[in-house]
């Protein structure tokens, strides 16, 4: 009985039966006073007989009743399809089906270490040091001692994008690791190299060689909507091959440093979710699962996913550049509801002539902002023509921008429109494109610093410049058997740090390695190396 109003036709039947049998000894009684003893069986056969067509009028009655509000809501569907639809049950069976195979299992393995570590004495304070450190309490109390770290394992999850084994993950999930391992849906498993990772979009792309792999689909984050159900398949807790369905809770929304342009779910995610795919009802990637926002670290209804349209444009600077091309649009900004709300809480009445948009509460000095002639107090309302309500909407839409690209703004400044185009820029401030800087451009081979060599220098750790072919340590003046102890200021004591080092450089405005060290003779020195190309 679709669409009947149930407690409504139980109280048509009852008030039908009551008055029913209210006629039926009505009826007997009047026959029984008139008609002698014999009478009565005849009564007593006539009695349920017209009950019982009573009755049947009763139900076609009901019937019609129902048949008329089906009717009513008949029009109704054929008017409003899509709300019909929605209200059905959804089945997520074939979205399972289709994005389970494309999920995978992801080991991250940490070898065994030495490593420098600073602790606290507790008994400085007590035991001070007159003669500044001679005898070892010096340096605020602070000491440093070498320890073997354990053996680490990690894991998470990610997405096969492409039938040869490329698979997007999260930074998270492989930084530090020494050696990753990944296991397919079919628990076949495949060694993995990283391609390319950047910390500020939490991405990282890895290979694995194989071929004909079972390769997701991606969509158009853009085209998700607020409401609309997906499922979440990943690793959890050691649990593989997981699924987990809700709904899209929020989009755009703005979740701590980097690029903040989430996609919000209800979908459970637990720690080892990271990395696992987000999808839509045709089992479609839309967005890569990366946190919870949890007081017990356990899920609670706030999971977040990096929308496919940021995703699609790290990936391709992954594998053109080697690093993240990154425009930036050169303001420092705020919700403009959430200005206004500041400024109300400190007594200002503030009228920007909309509660929607990007307050601009600072203008970086040369960059796309200010060539464009924007101000402080301006709010950004439109970007190539797309509304903008929020910062999180604004941030989506350069992170798929590269420096060099151009775009359309509208802003309200002292509540009036104005039009602008942007030539957004790197965060050295100019165009060009970003290479991903490596030792290779140092034209040096380096080693470890030997045990004897600890010995002899008094020092812990280093990396020795073993042979000087040319490039940046040549120009630099950077001799042969020169042993690094510090580059900007962060401790060398592997090749990897020192890798490290120069990739965080190149992506600093300064593009500068302030590099500290000695000489074999144990006379201490420093280098400036510049990165950028003269």
């Amino acid at each position: 009985m679709l669409n009947c109003k149930k407690n409504k036709c139980q109280i048509v039947i009852f008030q039908t039966f009551a008055h029913i049998f209210a006629t039926m000894t009505f009826v007997k009684n009047k026959i029984i006073n008139k008609q002698n003893v014999n009478m009565k069986k005849i009564v007593n056969y006539i009695v349920p007989a017209l009950s019982l067509v009573a009755i049947v009028f009763s139900v076609a009655a009901f019937n019609k009743t129902c048949a008329a509000t089906q009717s009513t809501n008949s029009v109704t569907a054929i008017t409003s399809t899509n709300a019909v639809n929605a209200g059905q049950p959804v089945d997520l069976t074939y979205a399972a089906e289709k994005a389970l195979p494309t999920v995978v299992y992801i080991k991250n393995t940490q070898n065994s270490k030495m490593q420098t570590v600073e602790y606290s004495d507790p008994f400085a304070d007590f035991f001070s040091d007159p003669f500044g450190g001679f005898f070892g309490r010096g340096n605020n109390g602070k000491q440093k001692r070498q320890v073997q770290t354990p053996k680490r394992v990690a894991a998470g999850s990610g997405v096969i994008i492409s039938t040869d084994g490329y698979i997007v993950t999260n930074n998270h999930v492989v930084d530090g690791a020494d050696e990753l391992t990944v296991t397919l849906n079919d628990n076949k498993e495949y060694s993995a190299r990283i391609i390319g990772a950047d910390k500020t979009t939490d991405l990282a792309l890895i290979k694995i060689d194989g071929k004909n792999l079972p390769a997701i689909v991606i969509a158009n984050s853009d085209d998700v909507k607020v409401g609309e159900w997906v499922l979440a398949v990943g690793n959890p807790l050691g649990l593989n091959n997981t699924v987990t369905a809700g709904i899209v809770s929020a989009k755009a929304r703005t979740m701590g440093e980097g690029v903040s342009s989430m996609i919000q779910t209800d979908a459970a995610i637990n720690q080892g979710n990271s990395g696992g795919a987000l999808v839509n009802t045709s089992g479609q990637l839309i967005g890569i699962n990366a946190m919870i926002y949890s007081q017990t670290g356990s899920n609670i209804g706030y999971g977040f996913a990096i929308p496919t349209t940021i995703m699609n444009k790290v990936v391709d600077d992954l594998k053109k550049y080697g690093t993240v091309q990154r425009a930036m649009i050169g303001i420092r900004g705020i919700d403009a509801n959430l200005y206004v709300d500041a400024e109300k809480e400190k007594g200002n009445e503030v009228d920007l002539g909309t509660m929607e948009g990007i307050y601009i509460a600072e203008v970086v000095e040369d960059g796309a902002a200010e060539d464009a002639g924007l101000k402080k107090g301006d709010v950004i309302t439109h970007i190539d023509g797309q509304k903008v309500t929020k910062f999180g909407e604004l941030t989506g839409i350069i992170a798929q921008k590269r420096p060099g690209d151009k775009i359309s703004i509208s802003y309200l400044r002292d509540k009036k429109k104005h039009n602008a185009t942007l030539t957004l820029k790197n965060e050295q401030g100019n165009t060009s494109v970003v290479k991903n800087a490596d030792t290779d451009m140092l034209g040096a081979d380096f080693r470890p610093v030997t045990k004897q060599q600890m010995e002899q220098l008094d020092i812990k750790y280093g990396l020795e410049v073993v042979k000087v072919n040319g490039g940046k340590m040549k120009d630099a003046g950077v001799p042969k058997g020169f042993i690094i102890l510090r580059v900007n200021s962060q401790p060398m004591r592997t090749f990897e740090d020192l890798q490290e080092a120069v990739k965080e450089a190149n992506a600093s405005k300064e593009q500068m390695l302030v590099i500290n060290g000695m000489f074999p003779t144990g006379k201490r020195a420093g280098f400036v190396i510049y990165l950028q190309n003269e």
